[in-house]
């Protein structure tokens, strides 16, 4: 990165992805998908495919399945159940984030959560987290669906916190973060950590990828 840009991202306000990204969230998402299927009597899809719906809208991986919106609300609904009692825990920290985050808070950056999981559920997880008093805000999906994916999360971000495009970063590890990101003008970090591969983000636009939270850390100093 350029001593311009590595400048540039010093006065930015940072956008974090939730999973993926700040936590390891296979455990729980991958159960409580299984948990839907099974509810909707559908046969459950192998390890490899449920990993790759960890980062889009629900709505949007379950509608292929079921090719009816009252179903998909469904399997939603069924979904969200058993993440309310169980899904939500299912987590663990990514290695060394809680050390970047609380550096990156501490040299002065406004931090948010962007994130496509449903907005409450994102706070609790959130609000729990070690290190979650450092974000300023959590911007996730409405229950209903109306905004759901990340050009309409990073919107709303910049919205409610009175933004600039040109003021931010989108930190995540799916090809939909450096999407939205770029939907909006904003500058973008692909983390290679989590669900997605350096050759998804750099195809999505990615500005620059960061192998690990240690070279994360660097890149914003």
């Amino acid at each position: 990165m350029s001593g311009p840009a590595v400048m540039q991202a010093q006065r930015a306000t940072l956008f974090f992805d939730l999973d993926g990204t700040l936590i390891d969230s296979e455990q729980g998402i991958t159960a409580c998908i299984r948990h839907a299927l099974e509810q909707m009597q559908h046969p459950v899809l192998p390890d490899e495919v449920l990993r790759r719906w960890i980062g889009p809208s629900l709505r949007t991986s379950f509608a292929p399945l079921f090719n009816d919106e009252a179903k998909v609300e469904q399997a939603v609904a069924h979904y969200r159940d058993r993440f309310d009692r169980h899904g939500w825990r299912e987590h663990t920290v990514i290695a060394g984030m809680e050390q970047v985050v609380r550096a990156l808070h501490g040299r002065g950056h406004r931090l948010a959560v962007v994130t496509a999981k449903n907005e409450p559920h994102a706070r609790r997880i959130v609000e729990h987290l070690p290190f979650g008093g450092c974000f300023e805000d959590v911007i996730g999906a409405t229950l209903d669906g109306t905004r759901s994916h990340k050009p309409e999360l990073v919107g709303e971000a910049l919205r409610r916190l009175a933004l600039a495009p040109a003021q931010c970063w989108m930190i995540g590890d799916r090809h939909m973060d450096i999407e939205g990101a770029r939907h909006h003008g904003l500058r973008s970090v692909g983390v290679l950590w989590g669900f997605g591969s350096a050759q998804e983000l750099q195809q999505a636009g990615a500005d620059v990828v960061a192998a690990n939270p240690t070279e994360l850390a660097a890149l914003l100093a």
